[in-house]
């Protein structure tokens, strides 16, 4: 089918592709260099725009370390490389992105707490003035979320803010404090 967005006829996959980035709980990485695994639908190759997306997913600093750098090539879907670090590739190609709409699907889940915290705050600079859907079962990464749904086999079970849900005692509460070290 076809949709309006901005007065411009376009098909739905040009849309997705142009306006929503979507970071994955399974990240593919190609065979190629780390470079080119950041750049990956994006047509920047501008390295000092790379280098600040890796930077903002923490995983600059682990790129630095690899023998040819950001031309260090991965094996086929990243086995050279840890959870935590495809993680971070597919969030750093999110920054790169920088699109209107992200989707975030247990996008932090291999990653170990402290790069955890560290990319939330990063996650939470890029959310100012865009539209951001996090699917996720560790509730401390959507703690600051403006409104969380709570869904359950049933349907949605409950809505509101953390502060809101947690004062209602609910599902959202006796989940949240049985997951989180508070």
């Amino acid at each position: 089918g076809k949709i309006y967005y901005n007065n411009e006829l376009a098909d739905r996959k040009s849309v997705f592709k142009k306006y929503i980035a979507y970071v994955p709980q399974d990240n593919f990485l190609f065979s190629d260099t780390l470079k080119a695994n950041i750049a990956f639908g994006t047509k920047s190759q501008d390295m000092s725009r790379i280098i600040a997306a890796a930077k903002s997913a923490c995983i600059h600093d682990n790129i630095a370390n690899f023998p040819d750098n950001y031309d260090t090539i991965v094996g086929e879907r990243g086995v050279t490389l840890s959870g935590g670090q495809k993680q971070r590739i597919s969030i750093a190609r999110l920054f790169l992105k920088n699109p209107p709409i992200v989707i975030l699907d247990e996008a932090t889940s291999a990653l170990d707490n402290e790069s955890e915290r560290l990319v939330q705050q990063s996650l939470e600079e890029l959310a100012k003035g865009r539209t951001v859907i996090t699917i996720a079962h560790r509730l401390t990464t959507i703690r600051n979320a403006a409104e969380i749904v709570v869904l359950t086999e049933d349907g949605i079970a409950e809505q509101g803010s953390h502060r809101e849900l947690m004062a209602k005692g609910g599902v959202y509460s006796e989940l949240y404090s049985m997951y989180s070290i508070d």
